[in-house]
């Protein structure tokens, strides 16, 4: 079947938070032919099935730090989901970019082509600059590895908030959150104005970082799921706690909650390389990938982020992009991974930039996969303290933790690997 052939100035994959805002600032940049492209029918990510509020409210970096120490919930003011993601279509389609939903990027045709199925058939679009936004998605029970039973009343965060908000299905009577990251509290706010009991929220880690917001649901730390039970419908959740104690709790509603992976399936099909902390494409300061003139930006990069985090990056990438264009960007590909010791689980950016180039508000953000109280972080080359700083707060599972950039300039260009560790 013959591909129609097209050529635009920036391809951008995905219509989410990180792509609208890459695309309203290319566009009003003066960039003629920006082009966003979007599989699902809708544009706007996962704001559009998130009905609680919080989104696009200016984040408060005192209090926010403050509710992670303290172990309260920091919500942002703002408005909802819904709202949050028809602003941000809004903005990139005011600004100038096109935007065109129900069509899929199957494969690369070239180093900046894309092969694309859709309303207008088969199609192969090359672009002089790719960003590749595709987000990120929780994973199901079965990559989860659960064992148990199959039956039906098992979701994901996303499928729930479909099922309630977009389809308004019954959800059950009884429910169990498994995970307490901020997904998790959004998972049991969107039970209860189903009219759903919550149980109680599960969480294998030994400390909380959040709270409940309703005083009546219980929160169980140290707890593992160990199986899902019933056959025509759930009818309870087993667990293992920490000091060997077993029990189960009965529900017909269980939300697996938090436990992201990017969309990387694109960037692999271009043998772009791929962090192994964060499972999205490897990048430097600038968004570059392995591949150039191939950009990457939002929470394809380090799942998963708030919307305004997956935003502010999709702004910042535009940068770099129209320093492609102009002829004027550092070639990629030559900077030094950065990699963590455990219990760190990623940082990000993970590739040194070629010209010196900072992450955004100068400073890297990176991951704990367990409660680290006022940790030392260790920055070091071949041997050589490039780094350290100590945390004024604890880190906790679920919360970005923040490192400086004042030392990427003394990283030697020829040296191995920098490494990242908290003591």
């Amino acid at each position: 079947m013959t591909r129609n052939a097209r050529e635009v100035d920036v391809l951008i994959v995905g219509a989410g938070p990180a792509g609208l805002a890459a695309g309203a600032e290319l566009a009003a940049a003066g960039v003629e032919r920006v082009e966003i492209l979007e599989r699902d029918q809708e544009a706007g990510g996962m704001p559009r099935h998130c009905h609680h509020g919080g989104f696009g409210g200016r984040l408060d970096r005192t209090a926010y730090a403050w509710a992670s120490a303290t172990g309260s919930e920091y919500v942002p003011a703002g408005t909802s989901g819904p709202e949050y993601a028809r602003r941000s279509v809004r903005a990139a389609l005011t600004a100038g970019a096109a935007l065109r939903t129900g069509v899929t990027v199957t494969g690369w045709a070239g180093p900046r082509a894309v092969e694309t199925t859709g309303p207008a058939g088969l199609e192969r679009i090359t672009a002089r600059a790719v960003v590749l936004a595709t987000g990120a998605r929780e994973r199901p029970r079965s990559a989860r590895l659960i064992p148990g039973t199959r039956p039906p009343g098992v979701y994901t965060t996303g499928e729930l908030q479909q099922a309630v908000h977009r389809y308004g299905q019954r959800i059950g009577t009884r429910a169990v959150v498994v995970g307490n990251e901020p997904v998790g509290h959004a998972a049991a706010a969107t039970l209860r104005a189903a009219g759903v009991h919550v149980v109680a929220m599960v969480t294998d880690q030994p400390d909380s970082p959040v709270r409940p917001r309703s005083r009546r649901t219980p929160l169980l730390t140290g707890a593992t799921v160990t199986a899902l039970t019933g056959r025509s419908r759930l009818s309870g959740v087993a667990l293992r706690h920490d000091d060997g104690r077993t029990t189960t709790l009965h529900c017909d509603t269980v939300v697996l909650t938090g436990d992201f992976v990017p969309e990387h399936e694109l960037a692999r099909r271009g043998e772009i390389l791929l962090d192994p902390g964060t499972r999205g494409p490897a990048y430097d300061a600038a968004y570059r990938t392995s591949r150039p003139g191939v950009f990457a930006a939002g929470n394809l990069l380090h799942a998963a982020e708030r919307a305004g985090f997956a935003a502010q990056e999709g702004r910042a990438v535009a940068v770099p992009v129209l320093h492609r264009l102009a002829g004027t960007d550092e070639p990629a590909g030559h900077g030094r991974r950065l990699v963590v010791d455990a219990p760190l689980r990623w940082i990000a950016p993970n590739v040194t930039g070629p010209d010196g180039a900072r992450p955004p508000d100068d400073r890297f953000v990176l991951r704990t996969a367990r409660r680290l109280p006022r940790p030392l972080l260790v920055v070091s080359q071949d041997g050589r303290e490039l780094h350290r700083q100590r945390s004024l707060l604890p880190a906790v599972p679920g919360r970005p933790l923040h490192l400086a950039a004042d030392w990427v300039d003394r990283v030697d260009p020829h040296g191995t690997s920098v490494r990242i560790s908290a003591l």
